[in-house]
Parts: C-alpha cells; sequence; structure tokens
C-alpha cells in the first residue's frame, strides 16, 4: 500500500508534515510506504533539520506550491508541478492507493473532481468530518464542499456517510439523520422535505428520521446529512463552542484555594475532555464520493493530526471503502429509479 502525502500542504509544512509521515511509519507502517510529495531540496533540508530520516520513505519532487491565496482553479490549471496535483494525478494512475493533504480546501476539492474524478452517481465529492458528542463521534456531511444542494445529492450523503460509518468508523448499523428546524416530517425548506423523502426512501440506510441541531451533540445518530452551507455553519460553530468552553473554565478553576484544590481533583477528566474535542484525534475529513480514496487534514494541523490522517487513509484502503460504496450507490440510485 503507498499513501501520497503532500508535503507542503497546510500551515505547519513541511515540518509538521515529516514529524507526522515519520510518527505514522513508526506507529503502523508495516506494509505501508509513504511518499513524500513536495520540493525535493526542501524536504531534505527540514528533514536534516528535524533530525528526520528520509530513508523509509518515498521522495517525489514537485517544484511547485499551491498557496492558500491561490484561486482553486487557476491553481489546478496552471500549478501542474505542484504536490497536490501531481498527488493526485498519480493516484488517479493507480500509482498510489490514497492521498493526503491539509493544503487548500477548495483547490483539494476542484482537482480532485477534475482528476481522480467522482464515483458513478456522484456529481461533486463531499466534505466529512467527525464531530465528538456525550457518546461518541458522528459524522457530518456535508460541511463545506458544495455550499447549495439539491435532494437528490443529500440523498447520497447519507449512504455515502453510512458506508464510511460501517467501514472506517466500525458502526455495525450507523442511524443516518437530517439537520432540520423540527423532528417532524413536514418540517424544513422544500429542498429538505424532499431530501427526508428520498432518504426515507433509501434502502441502503437506516434513515433515523429529522434531528435539530440542539440535539446534535447528544450522540443520538452515527451520520448527520444536510447541504454544505449549514454543514460548515454547524462545524465552525461547534469547533468555536468548544475552545470557548474550555477557556472560560479556566478563570472558574483559579478563583480561590478551594476551587484549585477542585480542578486537581478532576484534572484528568478535563483533560480527556479536552482530547476528545481535538481535531488533531481524528486527522482529517474524506472527500466521500471520489473514486479513489482523498484525505483533507485540518489546515492548521500538527504532527499527530498528520499522523492520523494518514492513518484515516490506511483504513480506507484496508477496508475498500470506495468499491463498497460504489455497490452501496448503486442501490440508492436504482431505488430512486436514476440507476
Amino acid at each position: 500500500m503507498k499513501i501520497l502525502l503532500d508535503a507542503m500542504g497546510g500551515d505547519n509544512a513541511p515540518a509538521a508534515v515529516l514529524q507526522g509521515a515519520e510518527q505514522a511509519n513508526r506507529e503502523f507502517g508495516q506494509g505501508m510506504t509513504i511518499a513524500l510529495l513536495g520540493p525535493e531540496q526542501t524536504i531534505r533540508q527540514v528533514a536534516a533539520e528535524l533530525s528526520i530520516d528520509l530513508a523509509p520513505f518515498e521522495i517525489i519532487d514537485c517544484p511547485e506550491v499551491i498557496t492558500m491565496e491561490d484561486d482553486p482553479v487557476k491553481a489546478v490549471r496552471q500549478k501542474t508541478g505542484s504536490s497536490m496535483i501531481k498527488g493526485l494525478t498519480l493516484l488517479k494512475k493507480g500509482e498510489g492507493d490514497a492521498f493526503v493533504s491539509a493544503g487548500s480546501t477548495g483547490a483539494l476539492h476542484v482537482a480532485t473532481s477534475l482528476i481522480v474524478r467522482t464515483l458513478k452517481g456522484i456529481k461533486r465529492p463531499a466534505l466529512a468530518a467527525q464531530i465528538p458528542t456525550v457518546r461518541q463521534p458522528f459524522l457530518l456531511l456535508d460541511c463545506g464542499a458544495n455550499a447549495e444542494c439539491r435532494a437528490d445529492m443529500i440523498n447520497t450523503f447519507g449512504t455515502m456517510g453510512s458506508v464510511y460509518a460501517r467501514q472506517v468508523m466500525g458502526r455495525a448499523d450507523p442511524a443516518v439523520m437530517l439537520v432540520n428546524n423540527g423532528t417532524e416530517d413536514h418540517k424544513g425548506t422544500p429542498l429538505y422535505r424532499e431530501a427526508h423523502q428520498r432518504l426515507q426512501a433509501n434502502p441502503s440506510i437506516r434513515f433515523a428520521g429529522n434531528i435539530e441541531p440542539r440535539d446534535l451533540l447528544l450522540g443520538q445518530a452515527d451520520v448527520v446529512v444536510c447541504d454544505g452551507f449549514v454543514g460548515n455553519v454547524i462545524l465552525k460553530l461547534t469547533e468555536g463552542v468548544a475552545s470557548t468552553l474550555l477557556r472560560m473554565l479556566k478563570p472558574i478553576f483559579l478563583k480561590n484555594l478551594l476551587t484549585k484544590l477542585a480542578y486537581l481533583a478532576i484534572k484528568g477528566g478535563l483533560g480527556d475532555l479536552k482530547k476528545m474535542m481535538d481535531s488533531e484525534e481524528v486527522g482529517g475529513a474524506p472527500l466521500l464520493g471520489a473514486a479513489r480514496p482523498v484525505i483533507k487534514a485540518h489546515g492548521s494541523s500538527k504532527a499527530k493530526g498528520i499522523k492520523n490522517a494518514i492513518r484515516q487513509a490506511r483504513l480506507c484502503v484496508e477496508n475498500d471503502l470506495c468499491g463498497t460504496m460504489q455497490k452501496a450507490l448503486d442501490e440508492t440510485l436504482a431505488a430512486a429509479g436514476e440507476g
């Protein structure tokens, strides 16, 4: 198995990417080759500064770099020598089994759609993120790749999310739910009412109905679907609430000696909470619907986040995520009369 890794993607590249690759190779690298894509001289120089042995890795020289400021469409067309475009091209050719990048989300989405292409029945891939709850994380999609969606797209999100929850997250019979402004079947805009009907008739999933945003973090669902605009709002609000809550707790515990002692008593529990809310623990968001596994790591990923994104990519390959997903999508399309 070969994992293609964009060494120049993200705010902390290439140092954090190289450190993450080193950790991944050490912890679960047996039977797996990690190919580092980027300017070879830069990769070797930074690796030397960090005392990272590059012997276990393949290095693929890519002189160009796509930045966060680049226009996604122009970057895909003009920077063909970049680590992202070259990596996705190799993935398309079968010269790699999965691609991981912490680079520009827009460029990665456009490039994946144009180069790697999508599974049959999928027009554009959906970005899926795991959101922590009081029980276990749920998969949210789309969380930003497609701001405007049709009901049939949201229906296929349900199918793809259900397959990912089974194959990668280990959920035996995942419950799929639709974000809405009420739990009743008739609630929501025309788009969401139609999406509800399609999801209810989808034989590939266990649809558990609508879910209101206030109940998302109770852990009732394994997969939550919505359009990309709503999903991105939910994602960013959840991240903001989590970080703000942890900051608000600090002055409470520093009030006096009694509260400091209370903090010492629950310090371990707070550490577990912080770990639960840490996006680095998951590592990245898959672009579901792509013909081959593509993982988008958070732009601010450090070494642990990159390592866990590589772990995700490995699980996708080992469990034949794309092949299994295509079979489920064929069933979904056939039931909807679109196959």
